[in-house]
């Protein structure tokens, strides 16, 4: 049997503190009636998707879609249909959004959008939601009162909110004593720490989840943290976005975007190579590999969460 595809629209309305997202229940006469959602609809043949989705909100919500950038692009299988959600956030709207069509519509803290029953297709938006476009991986600091110093500038001057603590160099003790002060540096500032390490650390130190290598990716059989924790990996192809996606992973790095200077020998893959991939990911996946915060505008363009970094966010306070 052929399937239908069906291409949507969809946004996530954000209100003016970043705090919020808007939601909307579907009518109990159609497909997943009484689950919630993100508003939109289905695109119209001449429609692009930013077209769509201002008719859509506009007949729904009766609200004017001021300014928009994509967010995320999802295919999600069903029996009966391909599905692809098209998702914009939206950052600045005219109106005061209300149900057009009678239907409910709720803002929601981003926090609690998972207590809340979606289409399966619309998971990999929740996760995007409340994610930052920003992914700080920290540097091979040996001087730990250095280590401390970049981190909290970061935190505090760049305003990070989402932080791996890569450590190659240190051994266990050492790492788990870094990972217990790089915690409260982040815990003081609202912002969530990766542990780049074996998942059982997190026995040990309650951050946030674990940021897996690409080794560790594909010698797994199945998500190795519990839901609650977020589970990141570092992928560099098709099959490793494809066992990141079959283990659940939250989100993923990929790389290298463009040449480093800590892997000169790999080749580049580039923004078209780049874009094809994350178009299949299935989750938000943050560019990697010689990005700069000005890059972040053509990688959310192409389809990413947004850039991580090393160079662009570990500096000293007085750089």
């Amino acid at each position: 049997m052929v399937k239908r595809r069906v291409h949507v629209a969809a946004a996530a309305i954000i209100s003016s503190d970043g705090q919020k997202a808007l939601i909307a229940r579907r009518p109990s006469n159609v497909d997943h009636g009484g689950l919630w959602e993100f508003p939109g609809g289905k695109l119209a043949p001449y429609e692009t998707g930013l077209e769509g989705l201002k008719r859509e909100l506009h007949e729904e919500l009766g609200v004017e879609i001021r300014r928009a950038q994509p967010l995320i692009r999802v295919h999600h299988e069903y029996p009966d249909k391909h599905i692809l959600l098209d998702v914009w956030q939206v950052h600045e709207f005219s109106g005061e959004p209300f149900g057009r069509e009678g239907q409910a519509v709720r803002w929601v803290p981003l926090d609690e959008l998972v207590n809340y029953p979606f289409p399966a297709a619309n998971l990999p938006i929740l996760q995007a939601v409340m994610l930052p476009t920003e992914y700080l991986i920290t540097a091979e600091e040996s001087d730990e009162s250095v280590f401390d110093a970049c981190l909290e500038r970061a935190l505090v001057e760049d305003g990070v909110r989402l932080v791996q603590l890569r450590a190659k160099t240190l051994d266990e003790a050492a790492y788990l004593a870094r990972a217990e002060r790089a915690l409260a540096l982040c815990r003081r500032h609202g912002a969530r720490l990766l542990l780049n390490a074996e998942p059982e650390l997190l026995n040990r130190v309650d951050a946030d989840g674990i940021h897996l290598t690409s080794e560790r990716l594909m010698s797994l059989e199945r998500r190795p943290i519990a839901e609650s924790k977020w589970l990141a990996a570092s992928t560099h192809d098709r099959k490793q976005l494809g066992q990141a996606a079959r283990i659940g992973c939250d989100f993923v790095t990929l790389s290298p975007l463009r040449t480093t200077p800590s892997h000169p020998e790999v080749a580049p893959m580039g923004w078209h190579d780049f874009q094809q991939l994350v178009e299949r990911a299935a989750m938000p996946v943050f560019a990697l590999g010689g990005m700069t915060r000005y890059d972040a505008n053509h990688a959310r363009a192409v389809g990413a969460q947004g850039i991580a970094s090393i160079r662009d966010f570990w500096k000293a306070p007085d750089a």
